[in-house]
């Protein structure tokens, strides 16, 4: 069965129709201080089950990878093999004995460490202890350095045997030029060989400080509990300082068009320009628009226009993806190499369509039903919580950002959403990369 757009809203609305009023709803609790030696934390007591979970969360992410990229990807990859005593191998016998989980990340921003656990006093100590020696003594030992460089290494060689891939790292060059953001996160084939230990224990120090960390703990703790598991975890991390602000993102001034041929069935197709940060006094308005535009799925414009109405591609797309600095606005698609020329033209004339004359009122209310009515879903379990107060705490969003989301979308009107898109968005001057095998994506000359 093959929806309208107009059935496919009505069908939503009537669902959500049907929920309770969650926009009322309070979010969490979030308690607030700081450790002694600097290191911000974000508490919420949640003792429904007798759990634990914690991230510690630090400013490493590849925007600080400087001249090396990769670097920070590698030095938070090795964090989690050896250290104090223990190798690979019995740090995770550790955990597994007491069903505790690890885990750690790293994005462009931020890097991070996170555990799982119960809070039986024996599961409850010894993953916290070995959370601790992890962050406090890791030995960056040379030959699992190796063993992560080849593992970087192959994982580098088979993106550049997948068409969205190549298409994301071209759209990342294009868009942010020099800026900290176009570095490849997982780094390249001339950098990670390059990588020693000296450079992986610098970046440790530098970047793995109280100051430069926010520690975010959600479960079963009362307050006492979670200052002292706060302080356990980073009072042995030496104070040092906050890493330097990045810098801002330039605007770009004219159109780039990137193309790659590639022996693939389908072209990869990529367009955007710098778009918001994490705060922007437009953030709540562009995310709502763009839930409109392309980022609800089967009944955005996009997908109305271009898959269902055309049958040009099964996955087409539109999101912002706001950071520390402006990160990118990206509209994407899939589709037959014969077809993109096409698919292209449809999604610039939706999004020109959508700057020009903005959402309809049936539009709005079925976006603001859909966002609000499926947000306490989105902070339903400690897990996510932990997600949102990692965003909230390391980006500086106020602690009342989870009690006022609802609120804001509800207050949005079309007008306000057609003067930021009008004011946000410049088609003329975006970056656009096709990577296939068809005439679209044929270098010209």
């Amino acid at each position: 069965m093959v929806l309208t757009r107009g059935v496919a809203i009505c069908l939503w609305s009537l669902l959500v129709a049907g929920l309770p009023a969650f926009q009322a709803a309070a979010g969490p609790e979030i308690q607030e201080w700081t450790t002694e030696n600097g290191a911000r934390v974000l508490f919420v007591e949640a003792s429904d089950l007798p759990m634990v979970d914690v991230r510690v969360v630090f400013d490493a992410g590849s925007a600080r990878d400087g001249d090396t990229p990769g670097l920070a990807n590698m030095t938070n990859q090795l964090l989690t093999e050896s250290a104090g005593e223990w190798n690979t191998d019995q740090i995770a016998e550790r955990m597994e004995a007491v069903g505790a989980e690890l885990g750690r990340g790293a994005g462009r921003d931020r890097a991070w460490v996170s555990l799982r656990t119960l809070t039986e006093p024996r599961a409850f100590e010894t993953s916290v202890e070995t959370m601790t020696v992890l962050l406090n003594s890791p030995r960056f030992k040379s030959n699992e350095l190796e063993r992560r460089r080849k593992l970087m290494l192959t994982a580098v060689r088979r993106g550049e045997q997948k068409p969205g891939t190549v298409a994301s790292k071209a759209f990342y060059r294009a868009l942010f030029g020099e800026h900290p953001y176009a570095t490849p996160q997982g780094g390249t084939l001339e950098s990670l060989p390059a990588i020693s230990r000296e450079q992986v224990v610098a970046f440790y120090k530098r970047h793995y400080v109280a100051k430069n960390a926010l520690v975010v703990i959600v479960g079963a703790l009362d307050r006492q509990g979670a200052e002292q598991l706060a302080k356990r975890l980073v009072s042995s991390l030496p104070m040092g300082e906050k890493v330097r602000e990045l810098p801002k993102v330039k605007m770009l001034e004219q159109e780039k068009v990137i193309k790659r041929s590639f022996p693939s069935s389908q072209s990869h197709i990529l367009m955007g320009q710098p778009g918001m940060h994490r705060g922007d006094p437009d953030y709540f308005v562009l995310y709502l628009g763009n839930h409109i535009l392309g980022g609800s799925g089967l009944v955005s414009l996009l997908s109305e226009q271009v898959r269902e109405q055309r049958g040009l591609s099964y996955s087409v797309y539109s999101y912002f993806s706001p950071m520390r600095r402006d990160g990118p606005f990206i509209a994407g698609a899939q589709t037959q190499n014969a077809k993109a020329r096409e698919a292209m033209d449809v999604m610039r004339a939706t999004l020109k369509r959508f700057i020009d004359e903005g959402p309809t009122e049936e539009e709005l209310t079925a976006a603001k039903k859909n966002i609000t009515g499926g947000f306490p879903l989105r902070i339903a379990s400690n897990g996510k919580i932990v997600g949102y107060l990692a965003m909230i705490g390391f980006y500086g969003l106020p602690l009342d950002y989870l009690d006022t989301f609802t609120g804001r979308i509800e207050a949005i009107t079309a007008e306000q959403i057609q003067d930021a898109f009008r004011r946000r968005l410049h088609p003329e001057r975006f970056v656009t990369v096709v990577v296939g095998d068809g005439k679209a994506a044929q270098p010209e000359g």
